[in-house]
Parts: structure tokens; C-alpha cells; sequence
């Protein structure tokens, strides 16, 4: 069963923009920590940004939170990752991560995103 599906990835020059979004099922939008990682070719998945304390809180990556901003819209049971000058090194795959302290984390299947320069 897919709980959460990612969609907004492409291809970008560097210097644009891209939004993602990641809709999940309304059970896990309303029980989990809604977040975003990122992993790039070679290198192991990071942390770019989540939800914390219910959606109350935000927080970023400290490289990315000048750059990016991740929102929500509760009706819709999505989540969003804005993603602003966007440079050649940000290019990796995108997952959308649910998090729970009780349960094993859920994820997507990732989105593409890739800058060129």
C-alpha cells in the first residue's frame, strides 16, 4: 500500500525553482512528523527539512534553510518543499519521509531533481 507519493521533481537550470509535494493518506498526514530528505549520487541520504511536535514546528537543514521552505496544507493531506536558487550541487533524488516515534519511519519513492549549471 503507498502511503505517500512525491511528485514536482525535474529538471532546472541553476538559479530556478522547483516545488514538491508529497500527499499521503490522511492517517499518516495527521500521526506522523512530515519531512523531506534528499540523496545525492555517491553520497548518503540528509536531512533537508521536516515538521516536528505535530506540524507545530519546522525545521531546516542549516545549508538549505535560506533556500528552501517546507509547508503544508492540511486539507489536502500534502506536504510541499519550495526549493529557490537552486544550484548543481542540490541535484538528487527528493523522499518524502513520515516520521514516527512509535512506528519505523515511512518514505516515498523518491523524486528526481536535477540542476544543471
Amino acid at each position: 500500500q503507498v502511503q505517500l507519493v512525491e511528485s514536482g521533481g525535474g529538471l532546472v537550470q541553476a538559479g530556478g525553482s522547483l516545488r514538491l509535494s508529497c500527499a499521503a493518506s490522511t492517517h499518516t498526514f495527521s500521526t506522523r512528523d512530515m519531512g523531506w530528505y534528499r540523496q545525492a549520487p555517491g553520497k548518503e541520504r540528509e536531512f533537508v527539512a521536516g515538521f516536528r511536535w505535530g506540524g507545530s514546528n519546522t525545521v531546516y537543514s542549516d545549508s538549505l534553510k535560506d533556500r528552501f521552505t517546507i509547508s503544508r496544507d492540511n486539507a489536502r493531506n500534502t506536504v510541499y518543499l519550495q526549493m529557490n536558487n537552486l544550484k548543481p550541487e542540490d541535484t538528487a533524488i527528493y523522499f518524502c519521509n513520515a516520521h514516527s516515534s512509535l512506528y519505523s519511519d515511512l518514505w516515498g519513492q523518491g523524486t528526481q531533481v536535477t540542476v544543471s549549471a
